[in-house]
């Protein structure tokens, strides 16, 4: 090794140093105290910029020579670590788990990919290991599709606002369907992915039980036959904008229904419980100890929770939905006595 490449070398790795220790680097002083013209140390900071990130792969840390011109020098920052924490990576795998939302091969080639690359190689054994026999266990679900590709032509056609073409598999009369969409949002709920999209075309909405709704309909991912994503582009004005988030406090069970205001009383023990799967819901009054709950929501599914609270929910507003929760309670009480 000549004479000029040793220096070199003596020379990066003491600017390095100095910039760990949390030091500024000021290319003229540096050029001074190198005897070397101020290039030379724009290139040494040029090669400890591309060791880092080399680096970054190895320690999870991706870490920046960042100039900071008020100081007049260049200083080392951790900009964010890439890599998971052992704890971040078990919960994910966990909720991936328990979501059963991909046939077993795909759930253990996502679980592979992201213990591999998100976690510190130290730890992608113990990790596997705590996980290792829920998947062993993993029941899939029913239909099996890979609808993974097919989700994310829907996402890209959502982004774009193209509209879709789908044969669809329809729940209620297992008859397969084709529906024009302008498609809007893609939401997850109680194992499955869906579709949010407005129909297109007046003879497809003539089974709406609602003719004038607002609202998207609900379509399940892996119940999509066949998918063509269209070059057609519609507009959405920014105020008509779909909000997935606001829509998916108010809806449970992916079941729609007319939007209403309700209110229950709830005597159970936890609370929580309701208001966790209610984000709209909020107690106005606690009359010894049971509670009066206002809520936002819509019907169907919004229903379906509160039945399964039985004698510890009462409705109260409006009339009409009394009236439907007491006549549901009847009709499953006389299903049950038949039983």
């Amino acid at each position: 090794m000549n004479e000029s490449k040793r220096d070199k070398i003596q020379r990066v790795l003491q600017i390095y140093a100095k910039l760990s220790d949390g030091c500024l680097v000021n290319k003229s002083e540096e050029a001074l105290n190198y005897r070397v013209n101020e290039r030379s140390i724009q290139r040494d900071i040029e090669d400890i910029r591309k060791f880092l990130d080399a680096d970054a792969e190895r320690t999870g840390l991706l870490n920046k020579v960042i100039y900071k011109r008020h100081e007049e020098g260049y200083r080392l920052e951790t900009l964010y670590n890439i890599r998971l924490k052992n704890s971040e990576i078990l919960a994910m795998c966990k909720i991936l788990l328990y979501s059963r939302a991909f046939p077993k091969a795909v759930m253990a080639d996502m679980l592979g990919k992201l213990i591999t690359y998100c976690t510190p190689k130290a730890n992608q054994r113990v990790v596997r290991e705590l996980i290792g026999n829920e998947l062993i266990h993993y029941s899939e679900l029913q239909n099996r599709s890979d609808f993974v590709e097919a989700m994310w032509e829907i996402g890209l056609a959502v982004r774009s606002c193209r509209y879709i073409e789908i044969d669809y598999c329809r729940l209620k009369d297992k008859a397969t369907v084709h529906r024009k969409i302008k498609p809007v949002a893609i939401l997850f709920s109680k194992y499955y992915f869906y579709l949010m999209g407005f129909i297109e075309g007046e003879e497809a909405k003539r089974d709406f039980s609602d003719p004038v709704d607002s609202y998207p309909t609900i379509y399940r991912i892996d119940r999509i036959k066949s998918l063509k994503v269209l070059d057609d582009v519609f507009q959405v004005p920014y105020r008509s904008r779909f909000e997935e988030g606001a829509y998916r406090k108010r809806m449970q069970y992916m079941f729609g229904g007319r939007l209403q205001k309700v209110k229950f009383s709830y005597s159970g023990s936890d609370v929580c419980a309701i208001l966790d799967e209610l984000p709209t819901a909020r107690v106005v009054d606690d009359i010894n100890g049971t509670k009066i709950i206002e809520a936002e929501a819509f019907g169907t599914g919004f229903k379906m929770l509160l039945l399964s609270q039985g004698c510890k929910v009462k409705a109260l507003y409006p009339e009409s939905f009394v009236e439907e929760m007491r006549a549901e309670t009847e009709r499953i009480y006389n299903m049950y006595k038949q039983w």
